[in-house]
């Protein structure tokens, strides 16, 4: 129908246009944050929601304790073992420098040096008594550090029991929060939906079919695209049945439509071709003629052959000639396009 309009009016329509993109546009963007800080509306759930608060509380101070104990007790190994390398060290010192004086005694045989014997050993005891004690702190420690340790894993396994417990709850009253956002947004965008389809059926043709237009793609942007995102995993079911709901209405409508106009052209043609004429808008019938069909049937007709002044489908007269000139013209012409005499003429002529 576009080859028919005037050039102003296909810049209009074409701006038209650009104003429902541009509309839908603002509107899609207004939806997409609605839609996103809906789940706003519900509290933000934690695992601490679900659990015994004071028990929960006392043992995480109990794997505190246990966790600074390991770490004081693992420090006091520390310097235990460095105590029993330094005893180690000295007791090693002490019996290589004894064994070395036995060695030059043995080869003096001075017998006054018996006492010295005595002291040099009761010294190397000594050290070794020392040594020992050393490593009994060591494991000592070893075994605080190990009961420590212990301790610690005992309290975070009863407290990972405990949270355990809290996670599932907590995964179930996600789901129902996911649920309720989802029905929130269905809630939204599904009025919004079947908004779109009346306009659709009623409002399309109006004068202010931009608008209506505009709202229509944001509808359908909005359900289709702008909720998918959210949808949880039994949501797609919601999709998919609304979408068949949706193109069944469609179908449901186009076949009625396509009824209608066939009873609607069954009637036409049997009308007389002044009659005809009058019920087709000059618009349309040019636009139908520019696409090779017959304007009152819209079956093709081969318009470039000039013997043909009538439609073989419908009857409808197609081309007469000029009342001044006799030029041949199309019949829906409102003047010669030879000498621009006005298509009432012939009329008046005729009469």
């Amino acid at each position: 129908m576009s080859k028919s309009l005037r050039l102003s009016e296909k810049w209009f329509r074409r701006g038209l246009w650009l104003v429902a993109v541009v509309f839908a546009s603002f509107l899609i963007g207004l939806g997409g944050t609605i839609v996103g800080d809906l789940p706003k509306v519900e509290t933000p759930l934690q695992v601490d929601d679900f659990l015994d608060r004071a028990a929960a509380e006392k043992l995480r101070a109990q794997v505190k304790e246990a966790r600074q104990a390991e770490q004081d007790a693992q420090t006091a190994l520390e310097q235990a073992q460095l105590q029993r390398s330094k005893a180690r060290s000295e007791t090693q010192a002490a019996r290589e420098t004894f064994n070395n004086w036995l060695a030059t005694r043995s080869a003096t045989q001075r017998a006054d040096q018996d006492p010295e014997v005595i002291a040099r050993t009761q010294a190397l005891d000594g050290l070794k008594l020392a040594e020992r004690a050393t490593q009994q702190a060591v494991e000592r420690q070893q075994q605080a550090a190990l009961d420590a340790r212990q301790g610690a894993a005992a309290t975070q396994e009863r407290l990972n029991a405990m949270e355990a417990d809290g996670y599932v709850k907590l995964e179930a009253e996600r789901r129902k929060v996911d649920l309720r956002v989802f029905l929130y947004r269905l809630a939204l965008t599904l009025p919004l939906l079947v908004v779109a389809g009346w306009l659709f059926v009623k409002k399309r043709k109006g004068t202010y079919w931009p608008f209506v237009w505009g709202f229509i793609f944001f509808a359908l942007f909005a359900f289709f695209v702008e909720l998918v995102p959210y949808l949880p995993s039994y949501g797609g079911y919601v999709r998919y049945v609304v979408g068949i709901g949706v193109t069944a209405l469609v179908g449901r409508y186009a076949i009625l439509a396509l009824n209608r106009y066939l009873e609607r052209q069954k009637l036409a043609e049997a009308l007389p071709d002044q009659e005809r004429r009058k019920e087709l808008s000059y618009d349309v019938a040019l636009a139908r003629l520019a696409k090779s069909v017959c304007p009152g049937c819209e079956r093709p007709v081969d318009l470039k052959n000039e013997t043909i002044d009538f439609c073989p489908h419908c009857g409808i007269g197609l081309f007469d000639h000029c009342g001044t000139c006799t030029t041949r013209k199309s019949a829906f012409a409102r003047f010669c396009h030879a000498c621009g005499t006005g298509a009432g003429v012939k009329l008046a002529r005729d009469d």
